[in-house]
């Protein structure tokens, strides 16, 4: 009966048809969802991406820059770890905070027994000199080769030593004074005399930005905090007329920019962001263009979609 109505059904139509239970082959023969793969066909091992705060900060900092990324690259072999050793004590000084991430990446990996296939770094402020000193350390260069992508979010690289912003620079002389803190002291080059001698002069001279095959400097001129040139690793004019610590200040750029101009496999990359931002005390005093780069789901958004996602593929 189901085929005579069906033949009389066809008779009835005015073009040529089939259904899609006749055919002997499907469309497509993906699932939807398809099922997970085995470990064993993945030989290169885990990407351990490591997100790392600022002054001040916590763990969750960078939890929208963790979901865009697992966003726009859904079934990548991405493992998190949101630093979180340092958020009750940001204002010791770097080498102790130094101490303290390395246990805490060295201790993940043991943890979870992770294969480590490449590894990634994301650092917001003060926390891209904890990354950087991290590379610096001997229980660390086992893991050098396996560096992909430093993403640097507003990174005082050059410390804030010519910041443009007398409000900013009382306020950081206060807090620092306050709270007896290292880090401050060591990002306005006031540790040590000589400034040769201080740590982010030393921290310059040491290997690091050039095993990673991608180096990517988030900078924003609307940023007070930071001062644009230090995220950005170049000279600014301040220094060039400064005869006392411009030559250190040149030496520094040199000692971070030649190696990696050197490395063969080694990208450099800056990126300059413009924000949209509202007239209020925090867009006044540069705060909220400095966490503009966590919290701004219309530049995350943006940035992991037009270029940032191709350094974690």
């Amino acid at each position: 009966m189901f085929s005579f109505l069906l033949k009389e059904l066809f008779k009835e139509l005015s073009f040529q048809a089939s259904l899609y239970s006749d055919l002997p082959l499907l469309a497509s023969d993906l699932p939807y969802f398809p099922p997970e793969e085995d470990d064993e066909e993945f030989d290169d091992g885990i990407h351990l991406v490591v997100c790392v705060h600022g002054l001040d900060g916590n763990s969750a900092d960078l939890r929208l820059v963790k979901t865009f990324i697992e966003l726009g690259l859904p079934g990548s072999r991405l493992d998190f770890l949101m630093s979180e050793r340092n958020q009750t004590d940001t204002f010791a000084d770097f080498d102790t905070m130094t101490d303290r991430l390395l246990d805490e990446i060295i201790q993940h990996i043991q943890l979870y027994n992770l294969t480590i296939g490449r590894i990634s770094f994301i650092g917001h402020s003060l926390g891209n000199i904890i990354i950087r000193s991290v590379l610096t350390r001997p229980r660390f260069r086992c893991y050098l080769p396996k560096l992909h992508t430093f993403l640097s979010l507003s990174g005082p690289h050059l410390g804030t030593l010519y910041n443009n912003s007398t409000l900013v620079s009382t306020g950081l002389w206060l807090m620092q004074k306050l709270k007896k803190s290292g880090s401050l002291l060591q990002l306005t080059f006031r540790d040590h005399v000589d400034p040769r001698k201080t740590f982010l002069y030393l921290l310059s001279q040491k290997p690091g930005l050039q095993f990673f095959k991608n180096v990517v400097l988030v900078a924003s001129p609307q940023d007070r905090y930071v001062p644009f040139h230090s995220a950005r690793i170049e000279m600014c004019k301040t220094a060039l007329k400064d005869r006392t610590t411009g030559p250190v200040y040149t030496e520094m750029i040199n000692n971070l920019l030649q190696p990696v101009a050197e490395a063969k496999e080694c990208r450099l990359i800056r990126q300059n962001v413009f924000h949209a931002l509202p007239n209020t005390a925090n867009t006044l005093i540069g705060r909220a263009a400095h966490i503009a780069v966590l919290d701004s789901e219309l530049f995350l958004e943006k940035f992991f979609l037009v270029a940032g996602l191709n350094y974690f593929k």
